[in-house]
């Protein structure tokens, strides 16, 4: 049997389905073996998943990265990029793929493409969605690592990936791109 990577309790980042917390190491019949499994719970989506230990390095599970690196993260996101050509298609795709490696690297680079890809021109609905599992997964993982609130550190993000010298830190983003109760966070007075 393969040594545990993770332990019961621990934190980690699932790939395209986010950041869950290991309840148990089970052992199940399959196919006339003893399985160790992962019993990851997924508050976001309310969901737990059975992983097979020996694949959970395949899958890219991983623990939620450490103070500096998110730290950095949060340095990296508002630097200069070279925005993804090619139609909405084939950037779909390369963005999709890197969320699929899961490293919050990835997660950042899609997070600050499709962010700065929205000021331009509106992005098509599975861009869209692809933003908003990224940006949640990137703000569930730092927010983790730096013990602060969620809502704390999608501000942060938001800031960052503004320019610099913009007055107002939400510029003109869309309102759709964050949670209507961000308002409530930021106390604006829509009257």
């Amino acid at each position: 049997m393969k040594k545990d990577l993770f332990q019961v309790n621990q934190e980690v980042v699932y790939p395209l389905q986010g950041i869950g917390q290991i309840q148990a190491v089970d052992e199940r019949q399959f196919k006339g073996k003893k399985i160790p499994y992962y019993k990851i719970y997924l508050k976001s989506s309310d969901m737990t998943a059975l992983v097979p230990v020996e694949r959970a390095a395949e899958l890219g599970i991983r623990p939620i990265a450490p103070k500096k690196e998110a730290q950095r993260v949060l340095d990296i996101i508002s630097e200069d990029f070279e925005p993804l050509q090619g139609d909405w298609k084939t950037r779909y795709q390369i963005n999709h793929n890197l969320l699929k490696q899961g490293s919050v690297m990835d997660i950042t680079t899609v997070v600050r493409a499709l962010y700065h890809r929205s000021k331009i021109k509106e992005l098509p609905i599975l861009e869209r969605k692809l933003f908003d599992s990224a940006l949640k997964m990137l703000v569930d993982e730092i927010s983790y690592s730096l013990g602060k609130p969620t809502k704390e550190v999608e501000r942060i993000v938001f800031s960052k990936l503004e320019p610099e010298g913009d007055g107002d830190i939400l510029g003109d983003i869309d309102s759709e791109l964050f949670d209507d109760d961000l308002d409530d966070t930021l106390n604006i007075d829509e009257t």
